[in-house]
């Protein structure tokens, strides 16, 4: 099951930046057909880029998740879509390594290269029944579902056997067969993500198939014993908020590389030169920077979360506070700053000929993401710096 060749970190990062071409060329009709198409899908899984994240037992590469990062990112600077799409549907190898192991050998052990989506929205509803659970419930935003046979899916279980009294939030891990994709994707950005509603209607699932969350945020997990290595020690939160947020970071370059080509020989209507407009050497400034030190504390973030995943330890509840507030900020600031560009572009920007007002609508769809909400993440921060009791579990 293992690979036998595994590639290192800088060439499959290398090889993600060598796609940006290609995905910047498809992004206008992954646009126009509402998902990710299949050959950008082919083409990342040929590149081994989905193995990052998954064990080498099973034939990944056991990556750090500043790897895992740097090539989300690149891939976003060619279409954030597909830069999403490739995060979302990652991670979940990063904790598919966490379930019982019999829960990978389910997916993996006749394909290991077989794809999971998910949707972590607690609206699913988990009946004890003998041998695991009878799992029904609706969801919406299933990221690259279309392309996956397997899907991670939240849910709370319920205590009583009349269906009544909440339990543990859970990911329930369902085949292909058992649940139902509803083309629901009519959206303002990120449209090329494909991102659907999901049905299930009354499925087992077996208890080794469902992974408790807080054993996640805790880094207890059933496949500690299967996995052992540090990457499956980093607290789940800290990874997977990454995961919808590094593709801002790539739009933004993605913003920043195309204001400077278009910019730099643009005369406006009133004759004036882009490029010597004050605003807009500013804002140049100002991505460039803010791209540079968004990058700095990720990896900065990733390095201290690793030492105590090879340690055995946890980082402290207000060091990862911290860190799940720096991660939320990355869509917001991006986004403040990718208005700055668009506002200098004038009524050209409003073009779909250019691609300023995808990038901009993309990165106002992630924004919107619950992970992506810093007034939320800095206030539960802000609250343990007075002095409050934390009361935050997603950590």
């Amino acid at each position: 099951m293992t690979t036998t060749a595994i590639p290192k970190p800088d060439e499959l990062v290398a090889a993600a930046k060598a796609m940006i071409p290609v995905l910047a060329q498809r992004a206008a009709a992954q646009t126009a057909a509402g998902r990710i198409l299949p050959e950008t899908i082919a083409d990342l899984k040929k590149a081994g880029l989905f193995r990052v994240l998954q064990p080498k037992r099973w034939g990944g590469f056991e990556m750090d998740p500043g790897t895992f990062a740097e090539i989300q990112i690149a891939l976003a600077t060619g279409d954030m879509s597909a830069g999403w799409v490739y995060g979302v549907i990652g991670v979940h190898n990063f904790q598919l390594a966490m379930f019982d192991n019999q829960a990978a050998q389910d997916v993996w052990g006749q394909d290991n290269g077989t794809l999971i989506a998910s949707t972590y929205m607690p609206t699913g509803k988990a009946k004890p029944v003998d041998g695991g659970f009878r799992f029904s419930g609706k969801w919406k935003f299933s990221s690259g579902c279309e392309h996956c046979q397997w899907i991670l899916l939240g849910g709370i279980t319920l205590k009583n056997d009349d269906g009544t009294g909440g339990g543990d939030y859970c990911t329930f891990l369902l085949p292909r067969a058992d649940f139902e994709i509803v083309d629901t994707w009519d959206v303002m950005g990120l449209k090329g993500t494909g991102s659907q509603d999901i049905v299930v209607k009354d499925a087992f699932v077996p208890a080794h198939r469902v992974h408790k969350m807080a054993d996640a945020y805790t880094s207890n997990n059933p496949g500690r014993h299967a996995n052992p290595g540090p990457l499956y020690r980093y607290p789940f939160v800290q990874v997977f908020f990454r995961a919808v947020s590094n593709g801002c970071i790539g739009a933004l370059q993605a913003m920043l590389d195309e204001f400077r080509a278009y910019g730099a020989a643009r005369i406006t209507t009133t004759g004036a030169s882009t490029a010597r407009d004050p605003d807009a050497q500013l804002v140049c400034a100002e991505a460039a920077a803010a791209i540079d030190e968004m990058k700095l504390t990720l990896h900065r973030n990733f390095r201290v979360l690793g030492e105590h995943a090879a340690a055995g330890t946890q980082a402290p509840v207000e060091l990862r506070l911290l860190y799940r507030y720096q991660t939320s900020q990355v869509a917001e600031r991006s986004l403040e700053i990718a208005a700055k560009m668009f506002r200098c572009m004038g009524g050209s920007g409003l073009f779909g000929t250019l691609p300023f007002g995808r990038i901009y609508a993309d990165l106002l769809a992630a924004r919107q993401h619950v992970a992506n909400q810093s007034q939320v993440n800095g206030r539960g921060y802000g609250a343990v710096l007075l002095g409050l009791e934390n009361t935050e579990l997603m950590l």
